[in-house]
């Protein structure tokens, strides 16, 4: 069983918060920590946002890819 530093319940938040949560908490993940994102639709675009800002730095992994639900396993690296 994997153990996260933080997990995200995406739907929890209103729109205007949602990515400033995240990318916050991302930052305060130490090198080798991961958190778990949970989201009723495909995050891709917040993907594509990770690689603009953070190239090399964190790995993406999907846990569930849907239809419902998806949850993302968001590594530092």
């Amino acid at each position: 069983m994997n153990t996260y530093a933080a997990t995200i319940k995406v739907t929890e938040y209103p729109p205007h918060l949602k990515h400033k949560v995240i990318f916050e908490t991302f930052k305060k993940l130490n090198p080798s920590e991961s958190m778990l994102l949970i989201n009723d639709h495909d995050p891709k675009p917040l993907h594509f946002q990770f690689e603009s800002m953070y190239a090399g730095d964190y790995h993406w992994e999907y846990v569930e890819q849907g239809p419902e639900v998806f949850q993302v396993k968001i590594d530092k690296l």
